[in-house]
């Protein structure tokens, strides 16, 4: 059987531009050739807990990578840093702690003035809770609303 060249081909540079990439919701298996790839390739991450991220990228063993916080807390010169290292050619990549940015977390900020800037807004999708949760549930899966997540405190 032969091997396939592309699947073990190192990861490129991606190109300039904002990249959404999903990460694992618990089991580190559960992360993308396609999202590891990225994240070996892109100049930045921004992460919205850095410990978390430093933690998966070891894991991952991808070292030396500029790692910048990136939460709800956010401030717009954050936002506009990060918009200008894409507009100086940079590979952004927006990860949350656990699965795909954005859905009950921070970043919605972030890529709309990203479009609002005529920047590429890319995604490497990956594991999702809400989704997981619908498809273990045996409710309809045809229609459904996600209102995020119940609390963790009663």
């Amino acid at each position: 059987m032969s091997r396939d060249p592309n699947v073990d081909a190192p990861a490129s540079k991606p190109a300039a531009g904002l990249y959404l990439v999903a990460t694992p919701i618990g089991n580190l298996g559960d992360i993308t050739r396609r999202a590891v790839d990225l994240l070996h390739g892109v100049d930045m991450i921004a992460a919205e807990d850095t410990r978390v991220a430093r933690r998966l990228l070891s894991a991952l063993g991808i070292a030396g990578k500029q790692i910048t916080r990136y939460d709800d807390h956010a401030e717009d010169r954050d936002r506009d840093r990060l918009i200008e290292a894409v507009r100086d050619g940079q590979s952004v990549a927006l990860i949350s702690d656990a699965g795909m940015p954005l859905v009950a977390d921070p970043g919605l900020k972030l890529v709309r003035a990203a479009h609002a800037a005529g920047i590429a807004v890319t995604a490497a999708p990956g594991a999702s809770a809400a989704l997981t949760a619908l498809a273990l549930s045996g409710l309809p899966s045809d229609r459904f609303l996600f209102q995020g997540f119940l609390p963790a405190k009663d």
